[in-house]
């Protein structure tokens, strides 16, 4: 199967040694997004409900990048610096899915690149 590298300039440009997402066959997998501007490359100020929302801004233009949504995922995976904030993941991710919803997973992590306080990756389905 081949594969294809999906790349969109609506979302951070990587920033180490990997695609923003990789296509093969109907699925694609969702690199890992911080709250990134994509426009400025800087981390979003105004609490942790931005960077929650930066974050699923960021993987829905790269899922529309794929040819797919949001809605397309199968399973997504949530990095938190603190787990307290996971109720807010629980909330703004409602906004952005719809039922039925994806798998997933959270994990507590010590820290992530540029000291975001969010990662959240995704592998969809076409």
């Amino acid at each position: 199967m081949s594969r294809e590298i999906i790349s969109t300039k609506n979302a951070p440009a990587a920033i180490g040694t990997y695609s923003q997402a990789v296509k093969v066959g109907k699925t694609v997998y969702l690199s890992g997004q911080i709250p990134l501007d994509p426009a400025t490359m800087q981390l979003v100020e105004g609490g942790i409900d931005a960077e929650i929302t930066r974050v699923f801004e960021n993987l829905k233009a790269v899922a529309t990048a794929a040819g797919g949504t949001l809605n397309d995922a199968v399973k997504i995976t949530v990095f938190l610096t603190d787990l307290s904030h996971f109720a807010r993941v629980n909330e703004i991710m409602a906004t952005y899915f719809k039922l039925p919803y994806p798998a997933r997973a959270a994990v507590g992590v010590a820290a992530l690149p540029r000291g975001a306080r969010v990662e959240i990756e995704g592998i969809l389905e076409l």
